[in-house]
Parts: C-alpha cells; sequence; structure tokens
C-alpha cells in the first residue's frame, strides 16, 4: 500500500488510482475543491503525506495549482497527455496501471504495511453502523477526526489508512457522546 494519500480529480481517477495500487484517494470534483476537501486534504498531509494526480490538461494544472496554493509541502505525480489520451479524451482515469504506478514511483510514493487496526465491530460496538443515528454519528466522527464523511466501509479504510489511532478514536467518540450523543 502507498502511505501517502492519492488526490486525483474524480471518480474514474480514483477507479484508476485503485486499480493501478492499493491507496487511499480523496477526488476534488473537478473545479468543485471547496473548504471541506482542502480540509480533508490538509489532513491527510498532517498524517501520511499527499501526493496529488491531476489530468495532464489546463484545469488540472489548474487545481494542482489550487491545492499546491493551500496544503504546502504535497508531492506531485504527473502522467503526460499521450499517457492518458483515449478515443481524443484525456485524463488519469484513460491511464493504464503500469502508467499511474511509475508516475507515483517518480513522486517518490512511499509503501508500506497497511495496519488493519479498526474493523466493522468496532462500528456496531459504537454505533456507527447498525443503528438508527449511525449515519449521523460517522458524519461527526468525519468531521472531528478530519477524514471526511462516508459509509462504513469507507470509514474503516479512512481510519485504517489515515493512521487514527485507538486513542484518537475514543477521544472523538467520547466527545461526540459529550455533545448529547448516547451510546
Amino acid at each position: 500500500m502507498i502511505k501517502e494519500v492519492i488526490v486525483v480529480e474524480g471518480r474514474d481517477d480514483v477507479t484508476a488510482v485503485k486499480r493501478a495500487i492499493d491507496a487511499e484517494c480523496i477526488a476534488v470534483g473537478g473545479f468543485g475543491i471547496n473548504s471541506e476537501v482542502i480540509r480533508r486534504i490538509k489532513e491527510a498531509q498532517k498524517r501520511k503525506g499527499v501526493i496529488v494526480l491531476t489530468d495532464p490538461d489546463f484545469a488540472g494544472e489548474k487545481i494542482r495549482r489550487i491545492i499546491s496554493k493551500r496544503v504546502p509541502g504535497i508531492k506531485h505525480a504527473y502522467i503526460t497527455q499521450e499517457e492518458g489520451l483515449k478515443d481524443g479524451d484525456i485524463g488519469v482515469e484513460n491511464a493504464e496501471p503500469a502508467v499511474i504506478i511509475n508516475a507515483l514511483e517518480k513522486a517518490k510514493a512511499t509503501l508500506e504495511v497497511k495496519e488493519e487496526i479498526f474493523n466493522m465491530q468496532d462500528l456496531y460496538y459504537f454505533g456507527l453502523s447498525g443503528h438508527p443515528e449511525s449515519k449521523h454519528r460517522r458524519d461527526i466522527l468525519g468531521k472531528e477526526l478530519g477524514i471526511g464523511l462516508g459509509n462504513g466501509r469507507q470509514l474503516i479504510a479512512r481510519l485504517n489508512s489515515y493512521g487514527i489511532t485507538k486513542e484518537e478514536f475514543l477521544k472523538a467518540m467520547n466527545k461526540i457522546h459529550g455533545q448529547g450523543e448516547e451510546k
């Protein structure tokens, strides 16, 4: 697994990266980079590091510049237009897995063994799954930890990928319960 979180433009890019390598990804949604997305990227940079891999076109470069201005110290991975071209469309989603791996290697991506600290039993125990308020609790937890919103499976992946410790998790859960949430 790649230690750093890979930032891409859209869902199809996430699919292409995950086809190439095991990595946590953040899709910025094109030019729709809002403060919540920037906050998630900053948290990812602080915890694991970030590699930006955008399309080799004007829009991709503009998105890259926006992120670079707001999140210092990130790494950059590049593919060429030829590597991302398919049927007249240019984008990361069109790149072969070997091309994406090569771009990430050139960006000095760090490999690490993925540690599975959290699992579905944890979510059930803390009412983050299988409870009428599960979605609401996951949303609050995601905001508290800076890892964004997601379903149960996404939450487990982010907790493990972002290196969230049991202590951080418990502290956030206690804060949530202290705000009127009950277990």
